[in-house]
Parts: structure tokens; sequence; C-alpha cells
């Protein structure tokens, strides 16, 4: 991997692990003590940053700063993401299921109703 690669891959990771904690630039500022510019440079790929500026990014997203520099493959997933995914597919089941139920007792009643006019209608 080149030095390019290197700086678009760690601008790339920074902007991931924000986004996962629903951080703004100037959350990730905060924490950091860095400037919003500069974040956003590092994260647009235009800066290298200063090893101490790198270390409290990492410090910030409790992490190393090896793992900055992964590619994006190997980043650990964040559980948010998982359970938004475990989420979106328990509503799917769920409004199935609802479906299924609103449609079960719809029959019934009307099982039910047919049943009872039989009843009145018979000699």
């Amino acid at each position: 991997m080149g030095g390019e690669e290197l700086r678009l891959t760690l601008a790339g990771n920074i902007k991931l692990y924000r986004e996962r904690r629903n951080w703004s630039q100037a959350d990730l500022s905060e924490k950091t003590g860095l400037s919003i510019v500069y974040i956003s440079d590092i994260e647009r790929g235009n800066k290298w940053p200063y090893l101490d500026s790198l270390i409290k990014i990492a410090k910030a997203f409790e992490t190393e700063v090896y793992v900055l520099l992964k590619p994006n493959e190997v980043l650990p997933e964040d559980i948010t993401s998982v359970i938004s995914k475990y989420s979106d597919e328990t509503l799917y089941i769920y409004e199935k299921s609802l479906e299924n139920m609103k449609k079960n007792i719809y029959e019934s009643i009307i099982n039910l109703r047919n049943h009872y006019i039989n009843i009145k209608t018979r000699p």
C-alpha cells in the first residue's frame, strides 16, 4: 500500500468511526482538541495528521492508532450497525406477523358471522 492509499484509508476510517458514533466533525474536534478545519482536511485526505493528533483521534474512538490505518474491510463492525440490522429484520418480521394476524382475525370473524347467519336461517 502506497502513501497516498494509506492516507486515504486513514481519512476514510476516521470518517467511518466518527459517523458510526453519530458524531459531527465538531464533536470530534471537541473530544480531541483539534480544529474542525484540521479534522476536515484529514478526513478528505488533504493532510496527514501529526502523530500526537493521530493519537488523540484514536483515543477519542477508544481504539489504537494502527486500527485507523487498516483497510476498511478489516475494521470491526460497530455494535450500533449490528443492532440496526437486527432491528430492521425484527421490524420486518413483526409487520409480516401483524399482517398475517389481521388476515386471520378477519377470516375468523367472517367465518363466525357466516356460521351465525346459517343458524338463524335454518328452519
